[in-house]
């Protein structure tokens, strides 16, 4: 929500660590526990804290990196540790990505759990009924979305519901369905308690379709078996999930408004996002991503949009070799920019950092805030899911259980047909549909965090990994990666309790 200022958020996050000391006397500088949680202002303000927790990098102003372990882009300042993860160099002591976000993961569930035990405590009659059940409800959804990178990322993890103790701190891991089950339990607990409201019209919070699109994603990125068939159960309720969210929300005029702050508020296109505010609640997207190019487009990811003719480039006679952003899909300018981001009118920034590729991100960056810089107060928030990704779940999933049908195609032309690209050819086959659509994915969603999960749950990370040839590092992806390692320091303290992924032992 746009209130979420960090100064609250750092006090609040105080708030859950009570702290006494031999005199047992409550410091002095910082929220209590013992102060704290006497009125439903104070859930209102730990439920602040618990959004505040999706601010973190991984799902925020790092969103954009994670393309970079894919065949989309380059991290020349191996943010998030991808030079190791592209390289084939993941092991348990592997920092960046694979102990961040388990890390930061388990810290935000913490959060949630505190918050949940505490409202199940908490007897004052300011809080109702109905409030209690929304308290519940958003502070469910936000823990399947941790939950959910914990489960695809590595597998069987602990499954923690409740505070912990110094007893009961070290928990051993349960198996991958299990954490999947909870999830989905979260998620329905979260559907049938949060706001009707749409998104935007919600204040920031979780709506049931925020729960709903978010339940679509789990299950879809859950349905590709080890040998990349999917579960037509598993894809009848995508299907059910997304028929229902879609009626809610209509695709952005202007694609590059739903990722520009002057665009993003009431966008119809929005179904959920992470929320910042200047001047004490911002981001370095500019910085990142305009100034010091933290993430740099291949030349195979810029090749992949279309001409206008909805044509390859290279094979469509308007490709044009000496201009080729020419004659393109209209998303490549405003994904991709070349040397600089001009945004025309005089609105030039000059990098300060090199273009190892020749390409930078645009997608992200605001022409208000130039020049980019340490001093740039960017205020655009993460978007985490939209109607354009809810439409391409419920094409993918209604292809692969009854193949190319006209809804299929609808959702996949309203797609393109905002960007001024033809409708797909008719006649496709279910193989051929299947093709479209992923290509589509990686265009319209780029270095927005999904194609390395894209990746993984079709089982094509391996083909597709380990024939990028542009790029400035060596790729090499191994069937053991599908999941990670528990990191090495979370195995050590946990003195035997915790056991490591059998393929990094």
């Amino acid at each position: 929500m746009k209130s979420q200022k960090l100064k609250l958020f750092v006090l609040l996050t105080l708030a859950f660590s009570a702290c006494n000391d031999s005199l047992d006397l409550n410091p002095l500088d910082q929220i209590s526990a013992s102060t704290f949680w006497k009125t439903k202002g104070d859930f209102d303000k730990a439920l602040t804290a618990n959004y505040a927790s999706m601010q973190a990098d991984p799902w925020a102003v790092e969103l954009p990196v994670w393309n970079c372990l894919t065949d989309d882009g380059f991290a020349q300042h191996n943010s998030g540790s991808a030079k190791e993860i592209t390289s084939g160099s993941i092991s348990p002591s592997t920092g960046g990505y694979v102990s961040g976000v388990y890390s930061e993961s388990y810290k935000a569930i913490a959060r949630v759990n505190i918050f949940l035990a505490q409202l199940q405590a908490y007897t004052n009659a300011d809080i109702t009924d109905t409030n209690r059940k929304l308290y519940e409800a958003e502070s469910r959804f936000l823990r399947a979305f941790y939950y959910f990178q914990l489960y695809h990322l590595y597998g069987d993890v602990p499954l923690i519901l409740e505070p912990l103790t110094l007893e009961t701190q070290n928990q051993p891991k349960v198996p991958a369905a299990q954490i999947l089950a909870q999830i989905l339990a979260d998620l329905d607990f979260a559907i049938a308690n949060l706001n009707a409201n749409a998104y935007p019209q919600n204040g920031g919070h979780a709506a049931v379709t925020s729960a709903q699109a978010f339940k679509a994603r789990v299950l879809i990125f859950t349905a590709y078996g080890e040998n990349g068939t999917p579960d037509p159960a598993l894809l009848a309720q995508v299907k059910t999930l997304t028929s229902a969210v879609i009626p809610k929300y209509s695709l952005s005029p202007k694609f590059e408004d739903i990722f520009r702050d002057a665009g993003q508020k009431n966008n119809p296109e929005i179904i959920y996002s992470t929320n910042f505010l200047a001047p004490n609640n911002t981001r370095p997207w500019d910085m990142y991503y305009g100034d010091w190019l933290v993430a740099s487009p291949l030349q195979n990811f810029v090749d992949a949009f279309e001409c206008t003719d909805g044509l390859p480039y290279g094979v469509s006679p308007l490709t044009d070799k000496k201009e080729p952003f020419k004659n393109r899909d209209s998303r490549l300018a405003k994904t991709v920019f070349v040397d600089h981001p001009d945004f025309g009118g005089g609105r030039v920034h000059i990098p300060s950092n090199s273009r190892p590729s020749g390409y930078g991100v645009m997608k992200f960056l605001a022409p208000e805030n130039i020049p980019f810089g340490f001093s740039t107060l960017s205020q655009q928030n993460a978007v985490v899911l939209r109607l354009a990704e809810v439409l391409l779940m419920y094409a993918e999933a209604q292809n692969e259980i009854a193949g190319p049908d006209a809804t299929v195609y609808k959702a996949i032309n309203d797609i393109r047909l905002r960007s001024q690209m033809p409708a797909l050819p008719a006649g496709l086959t279910k193989a051929q549909m299947r093709e479209k659509i992923r290509h589509e994915r990686r265009i319209e969603l780029g270095f927005e965090g999904l194609r390395y999960y894209d990746l993984k749950r079709w089982h094509i990370a391996e083909q597709v990994l380990n024939n990028v040839k542009d790029s400035f590092v060596p790729y090499k992806f191994e069937k053991k990666f599908y999941k990670w390692p528990i990191p090495q320091p979370e195995i050590d303290k946990s003195g035997g309790v915790l056991v490591q992924n059998g393929d990094y032992l």
